[in-house]
């Protein structure tokens, strides 16, 4: 699963780096949050993980502008801060942030707060492609039942010329915005 890091830290950026690599995950580093910001944007990972304070844009603007974006899937952040204050993690949380750690940060504690972003984020997915299929169903069972309506109203009505002429006239006018 792809995951972004954004870390102004560099020894930081590395230790996550590596954890991540050795769970499996294929990391994208970005040094600050403006970067990081590009990088979402080309790459749309499924998890970021991001520092509180960073130069050009800290963390919080930095979860605004994803919670913001109009991504194909749930984006689930983890932001990390030396932060602890009641305030901080309410405004972090009110950004869009779903989980925090605090620095340093502990590999197990983080492992774990990743699994649990990681079961969501699959949650998710499987949810959306169980409405992509039941849209599909219900297109064809919409398609079958009008099929099934159409074959009843023609054994009701008949196949005569008036009969025929208005049906093709209320389908003309179904097709467009023109008033009767």
């Amino acid at each position: 699963m792809g995951i972004l890091i954004a870390e102004d830290d560099r020894i930081t950026r590395l230790k996550l780096q590596r954890q991540l690599e050795q769970m499996g995950h294929e990391v994208i580093e970005a040094a600050d949050g403006a970067a990081g910001w590009t990088l979402f944007q080309e790459r749309t990972p499924s998890i970021v993980i991001c520092d509180w304070e960073m130069p050009h844009m800290n963390g919080v603007e930095l979860v605004r502008r994803i919670r913001e974006a109009d991504t194909l899937h749930y984006v689930y952040i983890v932001m990390l801060t030396g932060k602890s204050e009641k305030e901080d993690v309410v405004e972090g949380i009110e950004a869009g942030a779903d989980d925090f750690v605090t620095k340093p940060f502990d590999r197990s504690e983080l492992r774990a707060r990743l699994n649990a972003g990681l079961r969501i984020v699959e949650l998710e997915h499987d949810l959306a492609s169980a409405n992509k299929r039941l849209r599909h169903e219900l297109a064809v069972a919409r398609e079958l039942s009008d099929m099934e309506h159409r074959k009843h109203e023609e054994s009701l009505l008949g196949e005569s010329i008036p009969v025929r002429a208005l049906r093709e006239g209320i389908a003309f006018f179904a097709k467009t915005d023109e008033p009767l």
